[in-house]
């Protein structure tokens, strides 16, 4: 939980609702890694006190030295469960680790962790398949700045998430500090095609055979969907179903299995979509999306009939069934 990310406060908000909804049915140990990527692990105390009586303690940066207790912490869980957005931790970097650890994790591999955090790269992915994407064109720093769309765009660094660094450009003289926020973030930069048109999500669980839930309208009290609606009470609210045609639904279900196979997805995901008319486009998908009782992930799942607790459950079975599929080959 945390992480060094500037979504690391959310990380906390998600991670301890987890765990208080874990912690009558599991015995739970958290590890927080802080801003600086430091790791505060459980201290060693007697296996009867519960989650909440272990204290911490700081240790090194990773790579961390032989004698540390980080190996000795990944060895005695059963299953770990990665509670980070963004940059270090949902980018396919914790989950390297803990494939070198041996250790069964929920969520996204390496690869799709690394592959949809990274959206120029993963709309490549999907337009190779055939989905429906937003358009967009990519810069990195120094590149000339040209793109083919009429105003308004979106101005987003292509590895961050919680739309922090995005900006909503009205026009050409806003461009250039739009570009410069996004540069302060990432050296890959999308400038993005606005659609009119409804967002849309939908979320995705499940490894080999994965089922989505019903989608919801994402209605926001601003002008669009930055920081602030996501996170502030009232910033925004989720319909489900969205108030578009019966076809259009399950168009945007079948998209969402079809994205999160295509991107080598497994345990979770939530599928962010424009709906605009009869056309679905497919504009992002989160591999560790925001995981309160009352975030849009868990939302969708609690009114496809799939309560958070055992949607927490579900997670965890399929963490352990894929450990024990790939233990199966030969390397």
């Amino acid at each position: 939980m945390g992480g060094r990310s500037s979504e690391h406060d959310i990380s906390l908000a998600s991670a301890n609702s987890v765990i208080e909804t874990l912690r009558d049915r599991y015995d739970t140990v958290s590890v927080e890694i802080d801003r600086e990527g430091r790791w505060a692990l459980p201290a060693a105390v007697p296996p009867a006190l519960g989650a909440s009586e272990r204290s911490r303690k700081p240790v090194e940066t990773l790579p961390v030295p032989a004698e540390s207790s980080v190996p000795a912490t990944l060895a005695d869980v059963d299953v770990v469960f990665p509670v980070l957005h963004g940059p270090f931790g949902e980018d396919g970097t914790v989950q390297g680790l803990l494939e070198l650890a041996g250790v069964p994790y929920v969520g996204a591999g390496v690869l799709a962790s690394a592959l949809c955090m990274d959206k120029d790269v993963f709309k490549a992915v999907l337009r190779d398949r055939g989905i429906p994407v937003t358009q967009s064109v990519t810069l990195r720093d120094g590149d000339p700045v040209e793109h083919p769309f009429s105003y308004p765009v979106f101005v987003k660094p292509a590895r961050l998430g919680s739309s922090v660094g995005i900006s909503k450009v009205h026009d050409e003289d806003e461009l250039g500090a739009a570009l410069e926020l996004a540069f302060r973030h990432d050296e890959k930069v999308l400038i993005e095609e606005f659609v009119d048109g409804l967002e849309v999500e939908c979320g995705v669980l499940g490894n080999r055979d994965p089922i989505a839930s019903l989608p919801g309208q994402i209605v926001v009290h601003a002008e669009w969907y930055d920081f602030s609606a996501k996170y502030d009470e009232g910033g925004m609210e989720l319909i489900v179903p969205p108030p578009i045609s019966t076809e259009a639904v399950e168009e945007v279900r079948r998209l969402a299995v079809e994205a999160f196979v295509a991107g080598e997805c497994e345990g979770m995901a939530r599928v962010d979509f424009f709906v605009r008319g009869d056309e679905v486009l497919v504009n992002e998908l989160n591999t560790i999306p925001g995981f309160t009782s009352t975030s849009v992930y868990a939302k969708l799942f609690a009114e496809s009939g799939i309560p958070y607790s055992e949607l927490l459950d579900r997670l965890i079975a399929l963490a352990l069934e894929r450990h024990e599929r790939q233990r199966r080959y030969a390397y």
